[in-house]
């Protein structure tokens, strides 16, 4: 039988952890609210973005019918030799599976893409020190968005590859605070490579965020653009019937919305796309030129902030569960201390009643 000191001592123990695990799921909770909102202001601009291409697309011609070739790089579709995937993880753990099924998605992925040469992008600390020890680093220098916001001109690679699969940049600690201009920062460095054909096509792979109970990881490609304002996903994965209802208990106790977010952006849904002619006063090939980077750069914004609110609510739910064992473990002790106590008293209840006899 235990010592009763040790079990309460430990008691204790579980107490403090289930008070820091209580904290921090409260401290994601809130951070969650903060980064649905973000989400929300920020989709009326890129749905209006989108739509506005959409017109352009369905008003102007595409390709040059002299030439053929498409009026931007970012248009032009080439088979897939040289490869970019830009992996967005979070910079902490405390996250349940959230860091560990994203770094599964890529290396399946990676598999998929198996006798091309891919460049990997790490965005989190998670997935840059996943990805660091089984890739080599690239070896021109790889720079970080700072760096790349500094400068739009980014020098062409010219080296050799360390190896077919390779890491050519990292960016850690992005993901407190993510600013456009970092996403269009990394966004600029993608749009050159690909127009210098470094690149034949871009992917990010990130935990997508529609609300609590409403997410996915999905590999998406960004380019080439096929289809304005489609999403190409190449794999997805939606979350299990239990991880749902886990999900659903952690919000409602921590007073998060389940509805989604998808609604912010419906009063500009249509605007752009009615049936109506336009007279444009720029060139088609200018008005890509202008509007195509944005549209990419908005892509990449839209999945790091997901990715953000995605990650405070996978800490949200495992701060929960872990609150919740902390409390089971706690009633389990408890009755182990009890039955150890009780059974201390019988024994010297025993011992005093034979004592007693044998006199």
């Amino acid at each position: 039988m235990p010592n009763i000191l040790d079990i309460r001592r430990r008691i204790r123990s579980v107490i403090n952890t289930r008070q820091i695990t209580k904290a921090m799921k409260m401290v994601s909770a809130a951070k969650l609210r903060r980064a649905q909102e973000r989400a929300l202001a920020a989709r009326p601009y890129a749905q209006m973005l989108t739509n506005v291409l959409k017109s352009l697309v369905a008003r102007a011609e595409i390709y040059d019918p002299e030439t053929g070739e498409p009026k931007h790089p970012l248009l032009a579709q080439r088979e897939e030799k040289n490869i970019l995937l830009t992996v967005v993880t979070g910079d902490k753990g405390l996250a349940g599976a959230f860091n560990a099924n994203i770094t599964k998605a890529a290396m399946r992925f990676l598999e998929s893409k198996a006798g091309r040469n891919t460049d990997i992008e790490a965005v989190g600390r998670k997935g840059r020190d996943f990805l660091r020890r089984r890739y080599p680093a690239a070896k021109v220098q790889t720079r970080s968005l700072a760096e790349l916001s500094e400068s739009i001109e980014v020098e062409p690679e010219t080296a050799e590859r360390a190896a077919a699969t390779q890491v050519t940049g990292e960016h850690v600690g992005v993901l407190g605070k993510v600013e456009y201009a970092q996403a269009s920062a990394l966004a600029q460095n993608v749009i050159q490579r690909y127009c210098r054909e470094e690149i034949d096509a871009v992917y990010i792979v990130f935990n997508e965020f529609k609300s609590v109970i409403a997410q996915r990881l999905i590999v998406e490609q960004i380019l080439p653009i096929e289809q304005i304002g489609e999403q190409a996903v190449r794999l997805a994965e939606e979350m299990t019937e239990e991880e749902k209802r886990r999900a659903k208990e952690a919000a409602v106790t921590a007073g998060v919305g389940l509805r989604s977010t998808d609604g912010a952006a419906e009063a500009v849904s249509q605007f752009g796309t009615a049936q109506v002619d336009y007279i444009y006063e720029q060139l088609p090939g200018d008005l890509f030129r202008a509007l195509l980077p944005k549209y990419v750069s908005i892509q990449i914004f839209r999945a790091l902030m997901e990715s953000v609110a995605a990650e405070h609510a996978a800490r949200m739910t495992a701060m929960d569960s872990a609150t919740n064992n902390a409390t089971d473990m706690i009633d389990s002790l408890t009755l182990i201390m009890n039955r150890a106590r009780q059974a201390k008293i019988t024994k010297e209840i025993i011992e005093i009643v034979s004592g007693a006899a044998a006199m």
